[in-house]
């Protein structure tokens, strides 16, 4: 992983990144992943993150993270999009004629 992270900072440092716009894409990758474990529960996240809810919220504002955007992708889909939980557990079998 430590490999991985500073090919990261090579390439990013090629390309002209600056300090700033690297931190703050850090950041908000970081964040959302947490988000997303906790399905776009902030408090959850904060927890996880060591940080408090308000400050968190604050840093998603600061990054210009809408909240309620990343829930609303985090979300499953309706009830009538979802496949039912007897054709989850179904097999799909066909019945082939063997001819006798």
């Amino acid at each position: 992983m430590k490999r991985d992270l500073d090919n990261l900072v090579l390439q990013m440092h090629a390309s002209g990144m600056t300090y700033a716009d690297a931190v703050r894409e850090f950041k908000k990758r970081f964040i959302l992943e947490v988000l997303s474990r906790h399905r776009g529960n902030q408090c959850k996240a904060a927890e996880e993150l060591g940080m408090h809810r308000n400050t968190l919220s604050r840093t998603l504002a600061e990054l210009d993270m809408d909240s309620a955007q990343i829930r609303k992708g985090i979300r499953r889909p309706v009830r009538s999009v979802r496949p039912s939980a007897a054709q989850l557990q179904r097999p799909n079998l066909q019945i082939v004629n063997s001819g006798r």
